[in-house]
């Protein structure tokens, strides 16, 4: 694929259609940062966490730069085209502007796609980039559903494509090492883990209101039920953009487009459940849970909820609200917690009240001494912050980025699989191999969402691929 792209740049075509973005190269640029050498990368999503996180990520990374945006609010994507181009001193009408992802798929001259959509757009924008031959950095959870989320994870395997979650967690030096040590036995055998989650407030306007002009309501909804406009369905339309771009938008709270705090925040801890134990290709064999569901205003997902799931091993990991926000590995010889500590990765992330918690912490000092033996993942950047460097280094190394799809959709399906077990509130047994579960017709009718066409993840993996999802 680059040295496709890279014959491409070099060719005399290519001199006539550089009018498409004049500024995006200066001529200043040779030798190992010269164009031919750069990803071309293009932002998928200009709402909260692209501004705050994944641009700024990609912005700072070596090796790339970010060509275009897309979004279907015009607002938010001319704000963002302003935020790019005024890092590399462009013009703003240098930055590729599109509202439909589609149009930045089919160009030659993009080699990545950024994807920091709402949850229930992650999935089919991983499926549709990854058949366009686009190398693919998607924000967490994974997928809105594990049927959509086998179909993102296929076709990432089946073209080839390097892909990097956002779980900035793994590139995050003492989380790193909590895992490793748990591997290397520091604290004997696992007898249990505790992960400890937020949750997300009841509330939300009902009111019915007219769509604004500056979105695409419909192409928003995507797979998703048509329901009616009302803002605390979508995101903050306040007239100052920075402030509205900065505010935690309704639909983390809506089931129709995401799980809530279950699959937001767990697709960090679970992840680092998973990393810790080495069950990155594995899933839970039992899950028995409880959850409060809101009702009564728009926001309709989980509150308090407490849930465990049992791995093939034996291991118990309990995921609690009422547990401090991180991961504790209890094991024969002691504790290891580890946690963000007082940090916030974004402004909206939620912080224990009172006392900051330990980043890292055990029961005796003596077990988090050091550094681990070997490291987990080999030339791990160890700095949250440079997680979207992995990305480009794996890309032009041709290995594995340090979260690749299928690890990503593991975490996300015992994500999943603690809210089904919420919304059913039974033991259930899990195929992990398969799939599916055991003897349930009613808890496998779960794993998947009907989808409005012409949208959904299920839909394009099978119109791509020529296979049934």
């Amino acid at each position: 694929m680059q040295t496709t792209r890279r014959d491409f740049l070099r060719s005399a075509a290519f001199a006539g259609a550089a009018c498409a973005f004049p500024s995006i190269i200066p001529s200043s640029v040779l030798g190992a940062s010269a164009p031919s050498n750069r990803l071309n990368i293009a932002q998928i999503g200009c709402g909260r966490i692209g501004l705050t996180m994944d641009v700024p990520g990609f912005l700072a990374a070596k090796g790339a730069q970010l060509v275009a945006a897309c979004d279907l609010d015009s607002r938010r994507l001319e704000y963002m085209r302003g935020v790019i181009a005024k890092h590399y001193s462009y013009k703003t009408s240098s930055i590729i502007a599109a509202r439909d992802f589609h149009e930045l798929l089919s160009r030659k001259d993009i080699d990545a796609v950024s994807i920091s959509t709402p949850d229930h757009w992650h999935a089919q924008i991983a499926v549709e980039a990854a058949f366009a031959g686009k190398d693919v950095y998607m924000q967490k959870p994974a997928s809105l559903t594990i049927r959509e989320g086998r179909c993102f994870a296929d076709a990432i395997k089946e073209t080839g494509r390097t892909f990097l979650l956002g779980s900035q967690q793994r590139s995050w030096g003492h989380f790193h090492d909590a895992c490793a040590f748990v591997r290397e036995g520091r604290i004997g055998k696992v007898l249990r883990i505790e992960v400890g989650l937020p949750g997300d407030p009841a509330g939300g306007s009902t009111k019915e209101m007219p769509v604004p002009k500056c979105l695409d309501y419909d192409f928003w909804l995507g797979s998703t039920p048509e329901v009616y406009y009302t803002e605390d369905r979508v995101h903050s339309q306040n007239a100052k953009i920075a402030k509205a771009l900065n505010s935690r938008p309704g639909w983390l709270r809506c089931e129709q487009f995401g799980a809530g705090m279950i699959t937001g925040w767990g697709s960090h801890h679970l992840d680092i459940v998973h990393w810790a134990m080495n069950w990155e290709k594995i899933g839970p064999k039992f899950i028995e849970g409880k959850g409060n569901f809101h009702t009564g205003g728009l926001w309709d997902v989980h509150g308090e909820y407490d849930i465990t799931l049992v791995y093939p091993d034996g291991t118990p990991v309990r995921v609690w609200n009422k547990f401090p926000n991180g991961v504790r590995f209890i094991g024969e010889k002691g504790w290891i917690f580890v946690s963000r500590g007082g940090a916030k990765i974004s402004k909206s992330d939620p912080v224990a009240a009172g006392k900051p918690l330990k980043a890292l912490d055990a029961s005796n000092p003596d077990l988090i001494k050091g550094r681990p033996a070997a490291p987990l993942y080999k030339n791990a950047i160890r700095d949250c912050s440079k997680h979207h460097q992995n990305f480009i280094d794996s890309i032009k190394a041709g290995v594995p980025s340090i979260v690749p799809a299928e690890t990503a959709h593991r975490s996300c399906s015992a994500c999943l699989l603690s809210w089904i077990g919420m919304k059913l509130g039974r033991k259930l047994e899990w195929d992990w191999k398969a799939e599916r579960f055991v003897n349930d017709a009613q808890a496998d009718s779960m794993l998947e969402r009907t989808e409005r066409a012409p949208y959904g993840a299920k839909r394009a993996y099978e119109r791509l691929s020529g296979k049934k999802a």
